[in-house]
């Protein structure tokens, strides 16, 4: 290494000394030594010694007619990457019902276009056992901000009063005040019939209302729509008993900003058809929700925003593979995509990491949700603890260690407010408290982090100001070690990363990065920004040390709490063994990501033996990579196994 640093350094006097004779000859000086500069930097960084150092970026466009603004990125277990655009974050795609998904295939970097039934634009998604994927939710409608509405509109209750039958009522639907005013349903809704009760000796029936939502607009453009008061809608088009039985109730409806509307539509993507499924519909609509798979294999899916615009009132639920149903779970408000990590049976910690939308001074503290009784205790320590939206976490590897990252983030909203505090949290300990850890290099919203076989994490991108503002996107990366507790830079990245970015592992141990969303493409605010979609993959360090260890399962079907044989002629080599889970990204936030340390128990000429935990709620059921790390830090090809 240190020859090869001396061969960096005598390049650097040479281009130096090569700008130095141009300028003697007359030329623009600040103009040769730009490309001088320019052209050392391309050389320098192709070196194989930097490369070691400090790893090597390759960008890789999408061919035309597979371009698509990628939201969501999910890793499958044939080794290929869905990436979910639905509209994109583009109203023009969704008025037209341009819907999209592309599966990209990084060993041959192939590429398929996906039918894509809804627009899961922001929708949720998870690992599921069999290795299907679950996306829930997704958008209904796009906002539409105060000053470019044209008709006032709101949430409409529809009550039902009659226990013997249900009513849908279609898109369109008028409901009519006693004043003549009309609001019209933008989507269909159903209500359910009343509940009837037999109360007192006497036998007397007691009956209670139903009621669904539905988001309605006026039928009058401007002001001559706006209702500021709570009002009853006769239903047009019914008459007699159902007339009385059927109505509406409005508070206000006006010309108020209209946030995205999510949808209740669920499916499951299957890897090896490549095709999306319908399943059971969610109670409630979500758009921005967080999907967590528990240690049982059911997803719970919390937060989002509803069928109205409004972050969902801590109604969540929970969705079985097995019946493809969904059912009540316990009540508690977070806002939109908050940060989710298995820590125990029915056990949760919320980092604090969430992607926006709710008010700041409701559901933003870090703590440990216990669903069995539904208690939620606070996990205090952390610095700039207002600054969390937007921020990035993770579950430390190995994720038997239950220490938790917090890294940067952004204030609530279109804050200017942005923070360079990492913060970790030992979940073990009797009083878990956050304790401060290295600082970003600088203060960051947007991070992108992934976990790496070698037991480090790799950070990127993000940006300094909201939505990258201000010409604020950050071009570097570096190497966290949670062992040495400290950051090393890394190559730095070509293209800049803000909102709707992704990031993941793959398995031949590089990690791809997806997305960016800037407000603006200038330093003056001034030039509308463009959607990124170029991939852009990094090479660590470690796959330019060597040759890397070989490694395939004896099995593809492992249990928990047994012995795992793995075929490898470097037996002797290996340091240590990670079962990891593939991700599943969105808004810098990792659904699935985790490392799970195996022991190495035996060792021959043939291979090794490991040990799997048996702890379901430390290894969800699913499949996983099996990655071998020597003790040059080099690690293998990903093996897959299916656990359960």
């Amino acid at each position: 290494m240190a020859a090869a640093h001396r061969s960096l350094l005598k390049a650097r006097k040479t281009w130096l000394g090569a700008g130095a004779v141009l300028v003697l000859a007359g030329l623009n000086a600040p103009a040769v030594l730009g490309v001088a500069r320019e052209k050392y930097h391309d050389w320098e960084i192709n070196q194989p010694s930097y490369k070691a150092e400090r790893g090597h970026w390759a960008l890789a466009d999408l061919p035309g007619g597979h371009q698509l603004n990628s939201i969501h990125a999910v890793l499958l277990r044939t080794g290929k990457v869905l990436l979910i655009a639905g509209s994109g974050n583009d109203v023009k795609q969704f008025n037209g019902g341009a819907f999209k998904s592309t599966l990209w295939d990084p060993r041959t970097d192939t590429f398929k276009k996906i039918d894509t039934p809804k627009d899961l634009f922001c929708a949720g998604h998870a690992q599921l056992p069999d290795g299907k994927v679950l996306i829930a939710g997704g958008t209904a409608r796009y906002e539409v901000l105060k000053g470019d509405v044209m008709r006032a509109g709101g949430a409409m209750l529809v009550k039902n009063e009659d226990p013997d039958q249900a009513r849908s009522l279609p898109k369109g639907t008028v409901f009519r005040a006693a004043n003549g005013t009309e609001y019209r349903s933008q989507f269909p809704v159903h209500v359910p019939a009343a509940k009837k009760t037999i109360v007192g000796p006497g036998g007397a029936a007691k009956v209670t209302a139903s009621q669904a939502r539905v988001y309605v607009e006026s039928a009058l453009d401007g002001p001559k729509g706006i209702t500021n008061t709570t009002k009853q809608y006769e239903i047009e088009g019914l008459r007699g008993d159902d007339a009385d039985n059927f109505y509406g109730i409005a508070n206000k409806l006006g010309l108020d900003k209209k946030d995205f509307q999510g949808i209740k539509d669920a499916y499951e993507f299957d890897p090896v058809t490549e095709k999306y499924t319908k399943v059971g519909s969610m109670s409630e609509a979500r758009w921005y929700p967080t999907l967590t798979t528990l240690s049982d294999g059911r997803v719970l899916a919390v937060s989002g925003l509803d069928d109205v615009g409004q972050v969902v009132p801590g109604k969540n639920e929970s969705y079985d593979p097995a019946t493809k149903r969904w059912s009540k779970a316990p009540t508690r408000y977070f806002p939109t995509y908050p940060s989710f990590f298995v820590t125990g049976k029915e056990k949760i910690f919320y980092s604090g990491s969430n992607a926006g939308y709710g008010p700041a001074d409701k559901g933003r503290s870090p703590g440990l949700w216990n669903l069995a009784d539904n208690t939620f205790t606070t996990v205090g320590g952390l610095k700039d603890p207002d600054i969390l939206e937007t921020s990035s976490s993770m579950l430390l590897p190995p994720a038997q260690d239950h220490k938790v990252m917090v890294l940067g983030g952004g204030g609530v909203g279109e804050s200017t407010k942005a923070t360079a505090r990492t913060a970790i949290v030992d979940l073990d300990g009797a009083r878990p408290i956050f304790k401060a850890g290295p600082e970003l290099p600088e203060k960051t919203r947007y991070l992108n982090s992934v976990l790496m076989p070698d037991d480090t994490v790799f950070t990127t991108g993000g940006s300094r100001g909201y939505r990258g503002r201000g010409a604020s996107d950050i071009l570097r990366s570096q190497i966290y070690d949670p062992k040495k507790n400290t950051f090393t830079p890394a190559a730095a990245p070509t293209v800049g990363r803000n909102y709707h970015t992704e990031a993941l592992l793959l398995p031949d141990g590089r990690i791809a990065v997806f997305g960016s969303d800037p407000l603006f493409s200038d330093k003056a605010n001034s030039r509308a920004g463009h959607f990124e979609q170029r991939v852009e993959v990094f090479e660590p360090p470690y796959l330019h040390h060597g040759d890397r260890p070989r490694l395939t399962a004896a099995a593809t079907d492992v249990q928990r709490g047994v012995r795992l044989a793995l075929r490898t002629p470097d037996a002797g080599r290996i340091q240590h063994v990670r079962l990891m889970r593939p991700g599943s990204a969105t808004h810098v936030t990792d659904f699935d990501q985790r490392s799970i340390a195996l022991d190495v128990i035996r060792r021959d000429k043939d291979g090794l033996t490991v040990s799997v935990p048996g702890d379901n709620s430390l290894i969800p059921s699913g499949w996983y990579m099996v990655f071998a790390t020597d003790r040059d830090g080099i690690p293998s090809q990903a093996a897959w196994v299916h656990v359960r």
